[in-house]
């Protein structure tokens, strides 16, 4: 089969033998992929990647032990947790530390013909969505994480830093949700997006609103954005991060401590809080696809994807 393979920074594409498919697990034809930060960060060195990338992906599954997956278009969860460790006991098997996470950590990515996944991973989708909306599950999730860990009232104020793919899909899922967000972020027709559902947009300038939110979400991507965001935050205000950012981030933690602040860290999310939102008008991910390339052609993907301003890039 034909995969993509990440290593020192080149993307490359090679014939490789069809994953083994181990018991429990099914055997998944993708339909398509997305390229999400992550992997642009994994590209750039972020945790010495070397294999198949991809973890954002919509598949039809070919063989599996349960044999009314077979045929089903499903999206998958990412963490391969163990399921007998104290942390998996709990229901937190997204913090495994036995856990191999698709297309990051130790388990072959989406980004190939064909790729192997736990069949408790994988969630089948509603009828008539779309693939190019379907494709955006995973990150959609991590949006949703926001609710699952902090309690915003609904007609809260919160500012969310980055009009990049998740910055817009947090403003749209905390809109939904009925706070009243302002998105700040550098292009305009980004913020379009967002401001065609009703969040408040703003174009970030040099001096950015001091002590002004109780509640700031950080999806900056950029080293800058924790600085930035904890400078919003009013006092004994609650600040979100979602970047993944490679390397060390220098933060004066003054601030944080004078005024009480607390940080949140935001990773992945349930795929129940995601998948009814696929539905929803008020989130427009269709809007957010900039481009798509077949999976030989996945090094352009990646050029096309790592260019300022572009938004979600498909292959496959």
């Amino acid at each position: 089969m034909l995969a993509v393979h990440l290593e020192n920074g080149d993307v490359t594409t090679r014939e490789i033998p069809l994953p083994h498919r181990p018991p429990g697990y099914a055997l998944l034809r993708l339909l398509v992929g997305g390229i999400c930060n992550t992997d642009l960060e994994l590209q750039r060195g972020y945790y010495h990647f070397a294999g198949i990338p991809g973890h954002e992906f919509v598949a039809e599954v070919v063989e599996a032990d349960t044999s009314s997956l077979v045929g089903q278009r499903v999206v998958g969860e990412i963490n391969l947790a163990c399921a007998h460790c104290e942390w998996c006991r709990k229901g937190l098997g997204r913090h495994c530390p036995n856990r191999t996470v698709l297309g990051i950590v130790k388990h072959p990515g989406a980004f190939a013909e064909f790729l192997t996944l736990p069949e408790r991973n994988l969630h089948v989708l509603p009828a008539g969505i779309p693939l190019e909306r379907a494709v955006f599950t995973e990150p959609l999730a991590a949006a949703c994480e926001i609710l699952d860990q902090v309690a915003i009232p609904a007609g809260e104020v919160v500012a969310v830093l980055g009009d990049g793919k998740l910055g817009l899909l947090v403003a749209m899922v905390l809109n939904a949700h009925g706070a009243r967000v302002h998105l700040f972020g550098r292009h305009a027709e980004k913020l379009r997006i967002a401001a065609a559902t009703g969040v408040a947009t703003e174009l970030a300038s040099g001096k950015m609103p001091a002590a002004g939110y109780g509640w700031v979400v950080e999806a900056t991507g950029s080293p800058e954005g924790l600085r930035a965001a904890v400078a919003m935050a009013r006092p004994r205000g609650t600040v979100v991060l979602k970047s993944t950012v490679h390397g060390s981030v220098p933060i004066d933690t003054a601030p944080i401590v004078v005024n009480e602040i607390t940080l949140v860290g935001s990773r992945c999310g349930r795929f129940e809080a995601a998948l009814p939102l696929l539905g929803d008008e008020r989130i427009r991910l269709e809007e957010m696809v900039a481009d798509r390339f077949p999976l030989p052609e996945a090094a352009k993907a990646f050029e096309r994807a790592a260019q300022p301003g572009v938004l979600k890039v498909l292959v496959g």
